[in-house]
This record gives structure tokens, sequence and C-alpha cells, in this order.
């Protein structure tokens, strides 16, 4: 994740750990850190009132992701998860996710994440240009 990037705080979100989000080693299965990073994105949108189910004029598309682990998350834990929006483009902006444990007072990452969003108009299947509404709230406008 770009430190340098201009990042803004979007929302944040916490959730416990359940016992089925586990791998075999005892460990915050891999694949959930991207539930959790998909939750706090949809999170946030449900709060502007951006339709999140497509049936809209607008609605959006994840085209990349990943995913940097760097600490395990073990049961029983409570994250927290942090979303940043970056600078935005023609239809698209990148976003950031931290994860922390709650209950580490150290703060440290335990793991950090990117997707890039894509703007699209659901009817055409194509991109669309950002409503001014979103530049603003991303710092490009």
């Amino acid at each position: 994740m770009p430190m340098t990037e201009n990042r803004r705080l979007l929302h944040t979100i916490e959730f416990p750990m359940r016992w089925g989000d586990m791998d075999a080693f005892g460990h915050l299965n891999n694949s959930t850190y991207f539930t959790y990073f998909e939750q706090v994105r949809i999170s946030w949108l449900d709060s502007l009132g951006v339709d999140v189910h497509g049936q809209g004029p607008h609605g959006f598309v994840v085209v990349s992701a990943g995913c940097t682990f760097l600490r395990p998350v073990t049961y029983p834990s409570t994250m927290e998860v942090r979303l940043f929006g970056g600078e935005p483009g023609r239809s698209s902006f990148p976003t950031y996710h931290e994860l922390r444990v709650l209950e580490d007072d150290s703060g440290e990452l335990y793991a950090h994440g990117e997707a890039k969003v894509v703007w699209i108009d659901p009817e055409h299947g194509r991109s669309t240009p950002l409503p001014e509404f979103m530049r603003k709230l991303l710092g490009g406008g």
C-alpha cells in the first residue's frame, strides 16, 4: 500500500472474529480478510445512500484487489477495519484497507489491502464518470 498516496479516512467498522473464520492453522482464513474489506466498503457506500444492489442508474464493481498479511489473527479477536479513499480518476478510485486487532494495545497493523473501484452504468455494463458527490468525498472535486 503506497504510504505516500493521498488518502482520506472514509469509514471504520469492527468485526468480532467468528470461530468458523479460522483456517486449519487456527488463524483468520486469508479469504476472510477480503470479506471484511468488502463489508467496510459496502457499509460506507450504503451509509451514503448508494444502491449497493446495482438496481439504480449507477453502480460499482471492484476490478482488482490485494492484501498483505502482516501478523496472524487468532480467536478470539475483535478487528477494526478502516477504509481509506485515494485520488479519483475519471470513473474509478482506489481504496485502501487497514486491519488491526483491538485487543492488541500496540496498534500495529495485522494486514493492509487495496481495491480499485470503478463506477458503472449497470444497464450498459460500462464505466461512467464518478458522480460529483463521490469526487468531493474523495478530495478530487
